[in-house]
């Protein structure tokens, strides 16, 4: 029997849309996920000092660092982990960029602070009188407005001209401090607020920089309010350990870096 003219303009339409569904459907569920090579340079608070264990290297890389956290969430294509306890702005550039290339598409980096004598201005402050604590974080400060910004802007340059596709993403580090009682042995209530204003400052030249460099800033100082050194569940080691003291520890990498990571990188 010929169909009806309604019967027909039914089939019609339903064979529009069964295309027109199909021609939607088929190139999003054939589309594959873009690729990400991923690269992580930096310093002790890149390779995870403070969160242990560490690898066999000299570079003291843990797992449980923000970024191979990020990476093993993420499912990248590949993970690359030069970054490295001690490294200053030249390790990055002499050591660490080679394992960039043309195809790194994620780049991430905390580098400034041993340029900036992290350590020495911590043992002043920590085991030196108020003066030398004073001192020593002034000094850290002229450095940080003076010659940090230079040094900074040669490294992202040269991540720049290794990996040119890549987003690069500059992780600023945390207060390392809490301001209230912290019993008889830590450091002065002064101590500790200086030492925070310092990581401030660093904070907003490291952002600085990156912005000139077209990179993104990711501050970690919002993640870890309330969980530094004196706080009743720190995230920061305190003296407990020679080479991780003033270190995240695990929960600052997983609590603290990887939120602030994520919240840029998605």
């Amino acid at each position: 029997m010929p169909q009806r003219p309604l019967a027909r303009a039914l089939t019609a339409l339903v064979a529009v849309l069964t295309a027109a569904v199909g021609a939607v459907a088929v190139p999003g569920a054939a589309q594959a996920s873009a690729a990400v090579n991923y690269v992580a340079l930096g310093d002790s608070y890149s390779s995870g000092v403070g969160a242990g264990p560490y690898d066999l290297s000299t570079c003291l890389r843990s797992e449980k660092s923000y970024a191979p956290l990020w990476a093993t969430a993420h499912q990248v294509t590949s993970f690359k982990f030069p970054a490295c306890g001690g490294a200053v702005t030249a390790d990055v550039i002499d050591s660490q960029v080679s394992a960039l290339s043309t195809g790194t598409t994620l780049v991430t980096i905390t580098i400034g602070g041993n340029d900036a004598g992290f350590a020495d201005v911590i043992t002043s402050c920590r085991f030196g009188s108020t003066s030398t604590c004073t001192d020593a974080v002034n000094e850290a400060k002229a450095f940080a407005t003076g010659e940090l910004p230079g040094r900074l802007d040669r490294t992202y340059a040269a991540i720049r001209n290794r990996a040119p596709n890549a987003r690069l993403i500059v992780l600023g580090y945390p207060r390392l401090f809490e301001t209230g009682s912290c019993g008889l042995l830590a450091m002065s209530t002064y101590k500790r607020t200086i030492l925070n204003e310092a990581a401030d400052l660093l904070a907003s030249v490291t952002a600085g920089r990156a912005a000139a460099a077209r990179a993104t800033f990711a501050d970690t100082r919002p993640y870890f309010a309330g969980h530094g050194v004196c706080a009743a569940a720190p995230w920061i080691r305190d003296v407990s350990g020679v080479i991780e003291a003033y270190h995240p520890n695990a929960d600052g990498y997983r609590h603290g870096f990887l939120p602030a990571l994520t919240a840029v990188a998605g």
